[in-house]
């Protein structure tokens, strides 16, 4: 019975009239007015239903009844007279039914409410009761539920027939469906356009790599809509043809290109699902596996073709794609350029020289003129490796400059030689000398400098040519006999900048007798404004030291030089190793500085034995060459003492040894070497070389911690001392040992602290006991009462001194009088048995035995304790 219900019995009336209203028949009172109408209410929410027109007054009786869908036979459900209402048992299956004013309301509706109610009320209506019907179509609509979305797989393959599948439990017809579509990675829900998408099963025929992502299904009909939870709908696809990415960028024909030295990075791209596993091939072998690899410094060696292979694991599928990648590298060194003499001296040939690299360096010559005209020009006029530009003495300028630009593509910044054309000043100069014996007479021409070199050439008087022509130094050798008296040589100078040749000339005359000349017949001399007489030209004459000693490692320098009448004649000098090569300028062992007289050689880092040995200077003129050989020793360093192992042994993880040693003997050492290998090898396999496991060891230091070891190997170690590059005699060679076991020191030292804390604890309760008497007497007479009763007990304290002091005059008897017969004048009653001291109280001496002599004797002792 609901609040503001009467029960049924409380309204008698009613209950007469429910035999004939729940028979369904119309009541017979007044004019009766039906009506009809339809309702709909939802479930689990809340419907009225309404008895006549709502604006009609509530009925004096109402009654309703229902019919279910289906059935015939009407079930009372409430009944009510104004306040009384009456709600027939079993009603709940409807909803929580409520009646008032007439209206049925029904909360929390369920679906068995769907059918006919029936009202049947009685109207007051002028005075008189009017009989009303009301019939009223309910229909109870059910929410849609949550739907479920169920693909055909969870994953598929691309180009497979792929369906999900939206359910609902529950809801009331008609149902709709709608589709949202949302990328892996995020995005905006799109509806998935022709597909299908308003039906509760969602067709992907074929599926693509695009249908990847969120599915999610919403369903609604006429009460509300519901989405399903996302579902992850995975195509499998791929791997796609690799697209590989070069960085650098720097294409070719046929592939990519790179600078030597340069970090190059290649990338490759597959689009797959599941990601693509990438493994990276150089020349058909595997160098690295993952997406980028990364070459660092690429050498020439590293040229080749790349191939990118990408694999799908899911699918077991591979792609692949191929490129070519040229590492370029510039030729060693500089350019280097040159210029000579052409076409009989009227021509500059202008030459620029750079071999090697790949691929070859363009060379272009640039005049002083051309600058401007450089990038009109391009590339025309350009060669490989060398270059060669003939330029017109006659329109060249003394002091023109000339470059040659070099161009590669491995240096960004290019290079460049050049050269200036100009003519030396001043004129030739000519000498004219005897040689030894005046077998032959010896003219020479010189006249150093300009680019390029001045050409001479001997003349005589009637103009023809007498020797080769040779760069700034021409030397003419005559035999001497009487046809040369009188006669003149001319040494004609061109340079392609002269428009005319310059010349010196030189007239031979009889020797004069007077002095210094002491053989006039033999030889000839020149006139009074030529070179002093009697000058002879010989073969050079060489000085140098015998043999020259270096330490290993040190720097040798060999000099040389010539000297005496031979040194004018320009003569050459050159310098021969051990093995009888010329040394010449650019080698990194040798270091050639030359003058004008002299040409030193300095051998650089001298190695023992390597660089030992006889090195030879030779000297060359028109007359001849001369020899000397000079002795190189290259002595070692004094050896360092000899090293013993002290002490070698593991730490406690193995991964590590202690080392320690000491030298024995004399001699200077720069350092120590730490070598070890490892010991245990099969039989017939050979020990495994000694590598240095420490080379920087301070010549002061006599101990090292090694690491990096493996605990599983057991190593050898050896010692060696070094003197700058000479290594002593190697120490004995040694195992490890294992470490000492390091629990003594541990057991020691918490015996030493046990002890230190008992023997603390004991001081502790002794004092405490002391300064207590009165609280621990028996632990105090225990401790401090051990000689026996008679003597007196000890002071401890500044209180027990106190105590002892008044004990005289606070005394008193503690059992029976000091009176009584027996006791002694003066004496002070003993304690009774068991009774603790009083403070301040000495203790009575016993008394002497019966038949004793001695007298007992009281003793009271006094201390005071000053603060």
């Amino acid at each position: 019975m609901e609040r503001g219900r009467a029960p049924p019995w409380r309204g008698p009336w009613i209950l007469v009239l429910l035999p004939a209203l729940a028979g369904g028949q119309p009541l017979a009172a007044g004019e009766a007015a039906y009506e009809e109408w339809r309702a709909t209410g939802v479930r689990g929410r809340a419907v009225e239903l309404s008895c006549g027109p709502a604006a009609a007054a509530p009925p004096a009786v109402v009654f309703w009844s229902f019919t279910p869908q289906g059935e015939g036979l009407p079930r009372a459900v409430a009944v009510g007279s104004g306040r009384e209402v009456a709600v027939a048992p079993g009603t709940g299956t409807l909803g929580r039914v409520t009646l008032r004013n007439g209206t049925l309301e029904l909360r929390e509706l369920r679906v068995a409410a769907q059918g006919r109610f029936l009202c049947q009320g009685l109207f007051p209506e002028r005075g008189r009761l009017r009989v009303g019907y009301a019939a009223v179509l309910l229909r109870v609509l059910v929410p849609v539920s949550k739907p479920f979305v169920r693909p055909t797989a969870a994953a598929a393959a691309e180009g497979a027939a792929v369906a999900l599948t939206c359910t609902v439990r529950e809801g009331t017809e008609p149902l709709s469906f709608s589709w949202q579509h949302q990328e892996p990675r995020g995005g905006p829900s799109v509806s998935p356009a022709g597909l299908g998408g308003s039906r509760a099963e969602l067709q992907l025929t074929p599926a693509n790599r695009s249908h990847t992502g969120w599915y999610i299904c919403t369903a609604s009909n006429e009460v509300n809509n519901r989405s399903s939870d996302p579902v992850y709908l995975d195509i499998v696809y791929g791997p796609d043809e690799p697209a590989i990415r070069v960085e650098p960028f720097s294409p070719e024909q046929g592939g990519f290109s790179a600078g030597e030295r340069e970090d190059v990075v290649l990338s490759c791209l597959a689009p797959s699902n599941p990601p693509s596993r990438y493994v990276w091939l150089h020349n058909g072998s595997q160098v690295h596996v993952g997406q980028t690899y990364v070459i660092t410094a690429i050498a020439r060696a590293q040229a080749g073709t790349y191939t990118c292979l990408a694999e799908n694991s899911h699918l077991q599928t591979r792609t692949q794609a191929t490129i070519v990648l040229t590492v370029y590298y510039p030729p060693a060194g500089s350019p280097s350029c040159s210029a000579l003499a052409s076409d009989d001296q009227r021509d500059v040939a202008l030459r620029c020289r750079w071999l090697g690299g790949f691929p070859p360096a363009r060379l272009r010559w640039v005049g002083p003129q051309e600058e401007e005209e450089e990038e009109e020009e391009g590339l025309m006029g350009t060669s490989f490796s060398m270059a060669t530009r003939i330029q017109s003495g006659a329109a060249t300028r003394n002091g023109s400059s000339f470059s040659c630009l070099a161009s590669h593509p491995a240096l960004p910044l290019g290079a460049a030689c050049g050269t200036t054309l100009w003519v030396p000043s001043g004129s030739p100069s000519c000498a004219a000398a005897a040689t030894k014996g005046d077998e032959f007479v010896m003219l020479r021409c010189r006249w150093a400098g300009g680019a390029p070199l001045v050409t001479l050439r001997w003349r005589d008087s009637a103009g023809r040519a007498l020797g080769d022509p040779a760069p700034s130094t021409a030397v003419l050798v005559l035999g001497t006999d009487g046809s040369l008296g009188g006669r003149e040589f001319v040494c004609e100078a061109t340079h392609p900048l002269r428009a005319a040749a310059a010349e010196c000339r030189l007239r031979l005359g009889k020797p004069d007798p007077s002095p210094p000349c002491h053989r006039a017949t033999a030889g000839w001399h020149l006139p009074a404004d030529g070179v002093p007489p009697c000058r002879r030209a010989e073969v050079p004459e060489l000085q140098a030291e015998s043999e020259v000693a270096v330490l290993e490692g040190g720097e040798a320098q060999l000099a040389c030089r010539h000297r005496g009448s031979s040194a004018g004649l320009g003569a050459t000098v050159a310098w021969y190793d051990p093995k009888e090569r010329e040394v010449t300028p650019g080698l990194a062992k040798y270091q050639l500085e030359q003058g004008e007289e002299w040409v030193n050689l300095t051998v650089r880092d001298a190695e023992w034995p390597g660089d030992s040995g006889t090195y030879r200077c030779t000297a060359t003129n028109a007359v001849g060459t001369a020899s000397l050989p000079v002795r190189l020793r290259v002595d070692r360093y004094p050896a360092p003492p000899n090293v013993t192992i002290s002490k070698l042994r593991y730490t406690r993880a193995r991964t590590e040894v202690r080392l320690e040693w000491r030298t024995q003997g004399a001699g200077n050492l720069t350092g120590f070497v730490v070598q070890r290998r490892r010991t245990k090898k099969p039989l017939r396999e050979s020990a495994s070389p000694w590598e240095t496991a420490a080379g920087d060891i301070e010549p002061h230091s006599r101990d090292r911690r090694l690491g990096g070891l493996d605990p599983a190997v057991l190593y050898a170690f050896r010692v060696l001392a070094v003197n700058h590059r000479t290594a002593g005699h190697p120490s004995e060679v040694q195992t490890p040992a294992e470490p000492p076991f390091e629990a003594y020191p541990a057991v020691t030292g918490a015996a030493v602290a046990g002890m230190l804390v008992a023997s603390a604890a004991s001081l502790l309760a002794v004092h405490c006991i002391a300064r207590h008497r009165d609280t621990l007497p028996r632990l105090h007479d225990l401790l401090f009462r051990t000689a026996g009763t008679g003597e007196q007990e000890p002071v401890g304290t500044a209180e027990d001194a106190e105590g002892a002091a008044g004990g005289e005059e606070e005394a008193g008897p503690a059992q029976g009088d000091s009176s009584a017969p027996g006791a002694a004048p003066g004496a002070e009653a003993a304690p009774a048995q068991g009774e603790p001291c009083a403070p301040g109280t000495a203790a009575e001496p016993p008394s002497a035995a019966p038949g004793s002599t001695d007298d007992p004797v009281n003793v009271t002792i006094t201390v005071t304790a000053t603060p």
